[in-house]
């Protein structure tokens, strides 16, 4: 094959490759039909649903396929409109009190708006030195609020899951816990550990270790007189404790373990103390509930998402790692292709402590909010949580609402107990009927046999006159549903 027939195609190949190179003129074009559509969700935000339903019956946009040829961007909008930015949970309302409801806070989309134009590589110093220091500089934010030292660091990851999984993995390996040792290994939790945490632990290769559910007190928080005398059996067998997982704000009823007691145990036995704050975590900064973090700073490792406590969008969680080392000596690995890497700087890369390689730059999409807004607005928002929980609590058993512990964060558990038929099937139809109405979408949960709703008010969006409607909705749907 010639040479002038090589050159023949490539000139070929380029003028369609070149349309993926948009000139100035069409880039605003887009940007402006994108931006219209985004600030029209934003001036009507207040007035849609918390939850949709019928989305698993249309299969709409199967039909509309992967193109050959682009489509303009008035029918992709639209598509766009129809069938995503419709069905099912809203995160965006203020009514969404399901689970745990994710932020959005507007300059987060700019954050991310920007990081993607430019598109730096925030995994090695090297590669991009500015993008490392921002996103380390804000681990430390976190870690000096949390308490930890200033020799401490982290990794800022997708959500919860990652964040505890690299503080699993890394409690593994600091611990020594070999695949010979792995079946006399100990873990210690209880039943309200995030189901993220246990799944952590199989992908560690941990599944077939010891996992002893600690008992817990009235308010679902852990017994640390329980806690220590199953280390002290397992100790006395022969076995190896390693782990205790503790959790700042579960998520079933958002209860604090008392920190300060497990981090006595862990220290006397040697034990890796992670935290799971990915709920909780940034109520740290709320002087009303910051007596519950008491301990969190004696800690190995935490948890904790900005896109929940600081009303981020999805995609934004975080590590925090006392012993950076430990965490390097889990994560570090340097391939052949990149031995031009010079790094003489004293910043740690975020592929170093962590599984990503390839990553997006998450810091733009926290550190903007942060500078435009200043902390001490956020701080206001999750205590304003915390007063709208204990006022939700207090008003809904007005209705007949049976309601569980008094809120240490943000999320209540409550029901109704009819007298004629049985609890847990009354709720449930009393959950269907209120998440189908779709003002506002509650959530529920199982805790023992007993059917338990839900409340958990996380969104930046959700002030006082949402909770009131939540609580005008329950009433009249339960009043409604007796009467069937």
């Amino acid at each position: 094959m010639s040479v002038e027939h090589i050159i023949s195609r490539i000139k070929q190949l380029e003028l369609e490759s070149l349309k993926l190179e948009p000139n100035r003129a069409q880039r605003l074009a887009w940007e402006q039909k994108v931006q219209d559509y985004a600030q029209g969700f934003l001036d009507k935000v207040h007035d849609t649903k918390a939850y949709i339903a019928g989305g698993e019956k249309d299969h709409t946009l199967y039909d509309f396929g992967i193109p050959e040829q682009g489509r303009s961007i008035d029918t992709i909008i639209e598509k766009i409109a129809d069938q995503v930015d419709h069905y099912g949970i809203n995160p965006a309302s203020g009514g969404h009190f399901g689970y745990i409801p994710g932020g959005g806070v507007y300059p987060t989309a700019l954050g991310d708006y920007l990081a993607d134009v430019f598109n730096r590589y925030s995994g090695i110093f090297y590669a991009s030195p500015g993008a490392v220091k921002m996103e380390n500089l804000l681990i430390r934010w976190m870690n000096n609020f949390i308490g930890y030292p200033e020799s401490a660091l982290g990794n800022l990851t997708s959500g919860g899951s990652v964040a505890n999984l690299i503080g699993i993995v890394t409690a593994r390996d600091s611990k020594g816990i070999t695949p010979d040792l792995i079946a006399r290994s100990c873990v210690y939790a209880t039943e309200q550990v995030h189901h993220s945490l246990t799944k952590a632990l199989r992908i560690a290769g941990l599944e077939t270790t010891n996992l002893r559910r600690v008992h817990m007190d009235e308010r679902f928080r852990m017994d640390v007189t329980h806690l220590r005398a199953l280390v002290e059996q397992d100790v006395e067998a022969g076995l190896k404790p390693f782990l205790v997982l503790g959790s700042a704000g579960t998520t079933d009823v958002g209860a604090v373990d008392p920190l300060n007691k497990i981090a006595d145990v862990s220290e006397q036995f040697n034990l890796w103390f992670h935290v799971d704050g990915a709920y909780g975590g940034f109520f740290a900064l709320s002087e009303t509930v910051r007596p519950l973090f008491a301990g969190i700073e004696r800690s190995d490792s935490v948890s904790i998402d900005p896109h929940k406590g600081l009303f981020l969008s999805y995609g934004s969680g975080a590590v925090l790692i006392r012993d950076v080392e430990a965490a390097m000596n889990t994560h570090h690995y340097m391939a052949n292709y990149m031995q031009d890497v010079i790094d003489n700087s004293s910043e740690p890369s975020p592929a170093d402590l962590s599984p990503e390689l390839t990553r997006h730059f998450r810091g733009l999409r926290m550190w903007l909010p942060l500078q435009l807004f200043g902390v001490e607005a956020f701080k206001a928002c999750v205590d304003e949580k915390v007063w709208l929980a204990r006022y939700f609590y207090i008003e809904i058993q007005k209705h007949g609402f049976e309601v569980g512990p008094e809120p240490d964060l943000s999320v209540v558990t409550y029901r109704f107990v009819p007298e004629n038929s049985g609890a847990n099937g009354f709720n449930e139809r009393l959950t269907r009927a209120v998440q189908n109405q779709g003002d506002i979408f509650i959530s529920s949960t199982m805790i023992g046999n007993q059917f338990w709703l839900r409340l958990a008010i996380v969104s930046f969006r959700s002030h006082k006159e949402h909770v009131d409607r939540a609580i005008d909705i329950l009433a009249t749907t339960k009043n409604r549903l007796l009467e069937i």
